[in-house]
């Protein structure tokens, strides 16, 4: 039956293609993706959503993987790319910076099907005008390991602070980091809880004592931190390897080394999570917008995003892919992935210092990039 659906899925995915072309393409589109985010069956056969693609419109999918969203702010400035699955707290410096266009709907004709929460999201819409097609979004989850960690556990401070965890060693080397200056938000959220007398009203919009008290969090953390990860693949060697046991992560790791038989799960503990909700966009500079348009087009295929959605864990930008059964995830699996916790994800976007919550007086992001450094450089 799991065969039967995917070959459904890749023949149904096949024939929306030819019918929603929009132009002869340039022969190729190039892409900057998140890991896990544009797969060809090679790591699985089963998950494959671009041969289709490529057989049906000639265009071929070229795929460089970022591991941050730096990284993918820094490759669309170098040039040479067509399109970028952008994160917040990249999407708005790529609008700013005019890196990347605004997309004409008219070549987009399933936008209708959008989530009508993601439509017109702050992190890809501005001043009336779309600036990308929403793809996937998903919260940050703790993952842990299952033979220490009996029951899930109810705080980040795991990962924040030194403890005893329940097998009796300490965390110290037991845990990591994310290895990018958005983690700030992530101390920011815990201390939203835990100093409420600091005021935070949002972990992106923190004035200068609120921002000191994330610094001095994460300074305390890098004294238990065993690596500050951004490579997804190398944390889940950390997690069957090198004796790691807690750390923020994303829900497609969480997944693959279940699939594997790893002993792991993950949770949003009581604090609360940030998120990521990401959106294709393209190049200012485009050299193949027509096979990008088709791209774009077919990733809001019902197929696709629902295929995503199991081999991501997260939740698609098209809500049919939930019920409809053109690919193989379910209302059900959409529930465990957060469908409904949409509200309660804090999601990443870029900080400026012009802010409404602190009347203009927030850090700025090129200090917190710049002060991240120096955390992990232990300064």
């Amino acid at each position: 039956m799991y065969i039967k659906k995917f070959i459904t899925s890749t023949l149904a995915a096949t024939l929306a293609l030819s019918t929603a072309a929009q132009a002869a393409g340039e022969g190729q589109v190039n892409i900057v993706a998140w890991a896990g985010y544009i797969e060809r069956g090679e790591t699985d056969k089963n998950f494959d959503w671009v041969t289709g693609f490529e057989k049906s419109t000639g265009c071929k999918v070229n795929v460089k993987t970022a591991n941050t969203s730096d990284e993918m702010v820094a490759l669309m400035n170098e040039g040479g790319f067509d399109l970028v699955t952008a994160s917040g707290d990249a999407s708005l410096r790529l609008i700013a910076g005019k890196r990347v266009q605004e997309i004409d709907l008219s070549k987009i004709p399933s936008w209708g099907t959008i989530d009508d929460r993601l439509k017109n999201a702050p992190w890809h819409t501005v001043d009336g005008k779309h600036y990308g097609v929403p793809y996937m979004w998903g919260p940050n989850v703790l993952m842990y390991n299952t033979d220490v960690f009996k029951e899930a556990p109810k705080s980040w401070d795991v990962v924040f602070k030194e403890m005893t965890l329940p097998d009796g060693k300490s965390n110290m080397g037991r845990v990591q980091a994310y290895d990018g200056p958005i983690h700030v938000a992530d101390a920011a959220n815990y201390l939203m809880k835990h100093q409420p007398e600091l005021g935070i009203t949002s972990p992106y919009e923190l004035n200068p004592d609120q921002y000191a008290a994330a610094l001095d969090l994460l300074r305390g953390q890098r004294k238990i931190v065993s690596r500050y990860w951004h490579d997804a693949f190398i944390q889940m060697d950390d997690f069957t390897n090198e004796g790691v046991v807690a750390s923020g992560s994303w829900p497609f790791q969480v997944n693959i080394l279940k699939s594997k038989g790893a002993p792991v799960a993950s949770t949003i503990p009581e604090e609360g999570a940030t998120g990521w909700a990401d959106t294709t966009m393209m190049h200012a500079e485009a050299a193949n917008p027509e096979c990008a348009y088709m791209w774009m087009e077919h990733t809001l295929t019902s197929n696709l995003m629902s295929d995503l959605s199991v081999w991501f864990g997260a939740n698609p930008a098209v809500l049919a892919a939930c019920t409809d059964g053109r690919g193989m995830q379910t209302a059900e699996g959409c529930t465990t992935n957060g469908l409904e916790d949409f509200d309660k994800i804090k999601f990443w976007t870029t900080p400026v210092s012009k802010c409404a919550s602190q009347n203009d007086t927030c850090v700025p992001y090129y200090k917190w990039v710049s002060d991240y450094i120096g955390v992990i450089g232990g300064r």
